[in-house]
């Protein structure tokens, strides 16, 4: 079966075909990163009118890319939620106009899913059952991963999710957009013990995350300073910030592995990509003989592979779930856990 990925929950335009037989074979996508950094952070009406400029010549790419026609696709997947929901019209948009003219069948994808299930697009793929910690945007969870489509939520964030954390503390910084990497790079040359910041909720009973009162306390730090923060106390600032959430995001995941005894863990999600975050799970978890899986760097991030990864194997678990092309919604807030329900 060959499915089209598309993907426009954001600022990334994306669309990808997957072979359930032969795997990946092309994708393309475009970040609007540029466009948004005047803003300081993603503008929904822009947005959206990039992912109509950009989707279908995507496509096109993706195709060439494959080496098929159109009209050799088996079904579309697209991203239905959660997103902004003029973004995900867009794509909801395209696959229903490209479903009724193909006479193709639809299915709406949970973004969070493609992400939780990215790592099934490396060479070495987990095998189920997984414990996964997902940090995608303005979603922080743990989930035990029981099979394609059984999925246990752990614990979550009660407010801040950790990439807003990366982004807020960022912005207080002074640090351009996407703030997340940005911060991770200046942190670099900072000394995280140069600033003592709060690990809130890391010694709470439950599996459960909170980031507000970190972002608070950055703001704190950088009004105190004043006209003092100086390049090496904004470095220091940013390490100590990173060195906070990678020790909250650490401590909790270990705490659930230990809990659910999972000898395998994947981590996905943008913040997943975070090299501090990865070294020190890995120093964690290794040490119990503990597997750990992260998605190449390039699926780390919104991407069209993995809709039409989650969208194959969807399909392949619960034909039913596909739907001629005609009248669509999107779900902009769209609970994980009841992804059957919808």
């Amino acid at each position: 079966m060959l499915v089209l990925g598309i993907e426009t929950s954001c600022d990334e335009t994306a669309a990808a075909l997957y072979d359930t037989d032969a795997g990946l074979r092309g994708h393309a996508l475009h970040s609007q990163v540029d466009m948004h950094q005047a803003y300081g952070g993603v503008v929904p009406e822009l947005a959206s009118r990039d992912h109509i400029r950009r989707l279908l010549p995507l496509t096109d790419l993706a195709l060439k890319q494959a080496g098929v026609r159109l009209d050799q696709v088996d079904a579309i997947a697209y991203t239905r939620g959660p997103g902004l929901a003029g973004a995900l019209l867009v794509g909801a948009g395209v696959a229903s106009a490209l479903g009724m003219a193909l006479g193709k069948p639809l299915i709406g994808v949970h973004h969070l899913e493609g992400h939780l299930l990215s790592p099934l697009l490396s060479k070495q793929p987990p095998a189920f059952p997984f414990l996964a910690l997902l940090v995608s945007g303005g979603h922080t969870m743990l989930l035990d991963v029981q099979a394609f489509g059984q999925y246990a939520l752990l614990g979550e964030t009660v407010d801040d999710a950790a990439g807003e954390a990366f982004d807020k503390s960022a912005k207080l910084l002074g640090l351009g957009y996407p703030g997340g990497p940005e911060l991770a790079r200046l942190a670099a040359f900072g000394n995280p013990a140069a600033f003592d910041l709060p690990r809130p909720k890391m010694h709470s009973p439950d599996l459960d995350f909170s980031f507000a009162g970190l972002k608070t306390a950055v703001l704190t730090r950088v009004r105190g300073l004043g006209s003092n923060l100086c390049e090496q106390a904004r470095a220091d600032l940013a390490a100590a910030a990173q060195e906070a959430i990678t020790d909250v995001l650490v401590h909790k995941t270990a705490r659930a592995q230990q809990a659910t005894k999972r000898r395998s863990v994947v981590v996905a999600g943008g913040v997943g990509a975070n090299r501090q975050l990865r070294e020190k799970l890995a120093a964690t978890l290794s040490a119990r003989g503990v597997a750990l899986f992260f998605p190449e760097l390039e699926w780390c991030t919104d991407n069209g592979a993995m809709i039409a990864l989650a969208g194959a194997l969807r399909l392949q678990a619960h034909p039913e779930a596909a739907r001629a092309a005609g009248p669509f919604d999107v779900l902009p807030r769209w609970d994980l856990t009841q992804i059957g329900a919808a």
